[in-house]
């Protein structure tokens, strides 16, 4: 079954040309290979359902490219397509994942040292080249959806051009292309006829009349009125654990609605590119896109919701038609689509940039004002984020990595004001509670206040409260968990230990999957252990603690002006 599904993908079947039109039947996949060992650079422009994600990578493995024990690394901007591609490519080559195709993602390695095809995020070798700049261990470097145009895409294309100068004589203008065909089935677009004020409230809406009216022709045709009563709803997110992303593609509990797919996936733009989620036939397109944005006057970075570009639009549409004809509704007029941008605003225009050009220090790129990005950054931002390092002890007066604190905080995945956090709390005897911290930030709020209990869970979060400061609180609510976790573990044993934990963080209100992102986080950064850092604890006197909060984020202090604001 899935070779025949192999077999049937545009790729496998010779629908590709070279940009010159030069036709590339009947065998795209020898002429590809033959491509890659003639070409420094190849770009490889695959249109939606082509199946260049997990075949290309397979071409050149039995293409040779591996033969001398060379790795094909393949990029990803997302987790999850990482794991879900990878997956299915050790599936297709009937291997174990982690042997002969494996992945990586921030804070999980699934490889071996037999592993030649590896999927990755793009920050992820990124990191791999600080340690080997040349990326030695790679015959081939595949850079997959390098149109998103995420930031670590577009420091990535500029570190490959250093390694390669031969392959373009401008960015991608000397380098040859080749255009793969892909299989897209028809999508009728529906709009609304006026634009909608309250999205969540059209997309629950739309939901039902979508459900409804499949329920109305299931009633009809198979006369199952148990199966119009079911519906599975899974979010799909980035900062989800990555076992739960995989449940939206997996198949259907028995006795529910769809086969081999779930009913409604709530999804961010994570789902918009990479993946294919089977059995959808319908998307409901808000508009809407969350994107990172950053402040270089207030220094702070955060999520703004803003309008999808035409090319967003286009690609959640062609979720619908995957495997079969679908529809899109979108919960705008036709005319505010005609009105939207063509492209997306590249994240390296609207991020902050000290932690890309700690990681190009790293690299030996000296003169980050004149590396040569894909697009340039703001100059002012560029500087800002000089002075950010700089002030953090990151680089020197001669805006070199310095030795150790800038090395150090290269290696490390964070962002450099954690990393720095982590290394003085090294030097002040408190790394144990400062790795609690930085890894209890990024996750979702830790506490959850419902409606209905709203004294008795305000009571109990009090409990955990600390007057010294949030971060102190986020300490007392990780170690009151693992003091419980590691009792019960004596007790009970591990699996019951973690059913019994799932309750305590119900009774306590506090969100049992960020505590357990943050788990994950934790066990990760251990391993600090290695780069020098002496793990300790300062026990209950949080001074040390404070004090190494205090000297790292230091800029994002304010000071109380008289009319009670803040500057």
């Amino acid at each position: 079954m899935i070779e025949q599904q192999r077999r049937s993908l545009p790729i496998a079947s010779g629908g590709g040309r070279l940009s010159n039109r030069e036709d590339l039947c009947p065998s795209l996949q020898k002429r590809l290979v033959e491509e890659v060992w003639k070409n420094d650079t190849l770009i490889i422009v695959g249109e939606t359902g082509s199946g260049k994600t997990t075949q290309l990578s397979q071409y050149l493995y039995n293409g040779g490219f591996c033969q001398n024990g060379g790795i094909i690394g393949i990029t990803q901007p997302r987790r999850v397509a990482v794991v879900t591609v990878a997956k299915r490519v050790a599936e297709e080559r009937c291997v174990e994942l982690g042997q002969q195709v494996g992945y990586s993602i921030r804070f999980e390695d699934v490889t071996s040292t037999s592993t030649r095809i590896k999927y990755m995020t793009d920050g992820l070798l990124l990191r791999e080249a600080l340690l080997d700049p040349k990326l030695s261990r790679y015959s081939v470097i595949v850079v997959d959806e390098a149109h998103e145009r995420t930031v670590q895409t577009d420091v990535l294309l500029g570190c490959l051009k250093i390694l390669d100068a031969r392959g373009f004589s401008e960015y991608f203008g000397g380098a040859k292309a080749v255009h793969v065909m892909g299989w897209q089935f028809p999508v009728d677009i529906l709009y609304t006829a006026q634009p909608e004020t309250d999205c969540l409230d059209a997309a629950l809406v739309t939901i039902f009349q979508i459900e409804s009216i499949e329920g109305l022709v299931r009633e009809n045709l198979k006369k199952l009125p148990e199966a119009n009563q079911k519906l599975l709803i899974y979010p799909l997110f980035s900062s989800l654990p990555s076992e739960k992303q995989m449940k939206v593609f997996t198949p259907a509990l028995v006795g529910f609605r769809k086969e081999n797919t779930c009913d409604v996936i709530l999804a961010t733009n994570i789902a918009e590119t990479s993946v294919t989620i089977p059995g959808v036939k319908y998307v409901i397109d808000p508009g809407l896109v969350k994107v990172r944005s950053y402040s270089p006057d207030s220094g702070i970075e955060s999520l703004i919701v803003v309008k999808t570009s035409k090319a967003q639009a286009l690609q959640r549409s062609g979720r619908a038609g995957r495997e079969g004809p679908g529809k899109c509704y979108r919960l705008y007029p036709e005319s505010r689509f005609e009105g939207l941008d063509d492209s997306t605003v590249p994240e390296i225009k609207r991020c902050n940039l000290s932690n890309v050009i700690l990681k190009l220090s790293a690299l030996g790129v000296d003169d980050i004002i004149g590396f040569d990005f894909m697009e340039k950054p703001d100059r002012m931002d560029v500087i800002r984020s000089l002075e950010l390092l700089y002030l953090l002890g990151a680089l020197t007066d001669e805006k070199k990595l310095s030795d150790p604190i800038g090395h150090q905080m290269a290696h490390l995945p964070l962002e450099p004001n954690d990393s720095k956090a982590l290394i003085l709390a090294s030097q002040f005897d408190c790394l144990e509670e400062m790795l609690i911290v930085v890894s209890m930030l990024p996750v979702e709020s830790i506490f959850y206040v419902p409606r209905d209990k709203l004294e008795e869970s305000r009571t109990i979060i009090k409990s955990f409260s600390s007057p010294e400061g949030d971060d102190l609180t986020l300490v007392n609510v990780y170690r009151a968990s693992i003091e419980f976790l590691e009792k019960n573990k004596t007790e009970n044993g591990n699996e019951k230990a973690e059913k019994n934990l799932r309750k305590w963080c119900k009774d306590n209100f506090i969100n049992n999957r960020s505590l357990k992102h943050a788990r994950d986080i934790y066990n990760q950064l251990e391993n600090v252990e290695r780069m020098g850092l002496k793990i300790s604890s300062c026990g209950d006197d949080m001074l040390p603690l404070r004090r190494c909060l205090a000297a790292s984020y230091f800029l994002n202090a304010a000071l109380k002006q008289p009319d009670g604001t803040y500057r």
